[in-house]
């Protein structure tokens, strides 16, 4: 295992796995994987439930070092969201923010960019729970990430809070440029957030295609959005079927 990190450069590999393999025990979790992720790239990697995604995000981020293969990393700093937020019980939503960094000109302007303006005294138990998620995003945000992983991060919320997050974090790229990793195994959130779709295999895991959805509106009315989306659940149900 090698495990490098660099500078970051305008126009380069931000992320570069080369023949990524892990196990567990005799379990082989992942069979040579190799990507990349380039500046300014927002990358989904869509699988199964149990394949192995969160595994693969946390050994991107620098948090499981147990795996053969080579990981070159080229970002100074990540944000990392994890599916369920893990703020501090007793402490507000500023105080929980303030926690990471002690800018409050910072502070109130991913406030506004997360929509949580007039939530800053609140106490995590006194919010929802789609609320409690946008202190999560906002908290990865805080740090000006190179790179934001996102493990999963609506499994527990309804359709339209999840668009209105997605729609909010789309926004705040926009604002601060950088990556994004996401793992999910919803074909809608992918084409949402993403430039490039990786489609992963169940165990052991491997890439069987890429999409290229750069291009697409991120609107799911949109009619070349539903064309898209109908054309990657063919090919999920063909190739899952495959394998």
């Amino acid at each position: 295992m090698r495990n490098n990190i660099g500078q970051i450069n305008v126009n380069s590999t931000l992320v570069k796995v080369e023949h990524l393999s892990k196990k567990f025990d005799k379990l082989s979790i992942f069979s040579n994987l190799s990507f990349e992720v380039e500046v300014g790239e927002s990358v989904a990697f869509l699988g199964p439930s149990g394949c192995g995604k969160t595994t693969l995000i946390r050994m991107i981020a620098g948090l499981d070092e147990d795996y053969t293969g080579e990981i070159t990393r080229n970002y100074n700093k990540i944000g990392y969201v994890f599916q369920e937020p893990r703020l501090i019980p007793w402490k507000t939503v500023y105080e929980n923010l303030r926690f990471v960094i002690e800018d409050d000109k910072k502070i109130d302007e991913t406030l506004k960019i997360m929509k949580l303006d007039g939530f800053q005294d609140f106490r995590p138990a006194k919010l929802s729970g789609g609320m409690r998620q946008r202190v999560n995003l906002a908290r990865a945000l805080l740090n000006d990430p190179d790179l934001l992983l996102l493990d999963e991060p609506f499994t527990f919320l309804d359709l339209h809070t999840k668009l209105s997050i997605i729609e909010d974090i789309l926004e705040g790229k926009n604002q601060r440029t950088f990556s994004m990793i996401i793992v999910t195994h919803d074909v809608r959130e992918a084409l949402l957030m993403s430039d490039k779709i990786v489609l992963l295999s169940n165990k052991p895991t491997k890439i069987l295609e890429e999409f290229d959805v750069a291009q697409i509106p991120k609107n799911i009315m949109d009619e070349e959005f539903l064309k898209r989306e109908s054309e990657i659940l063919n090919t999920i149900v063909r190739r899952w079927s495959e394998v």
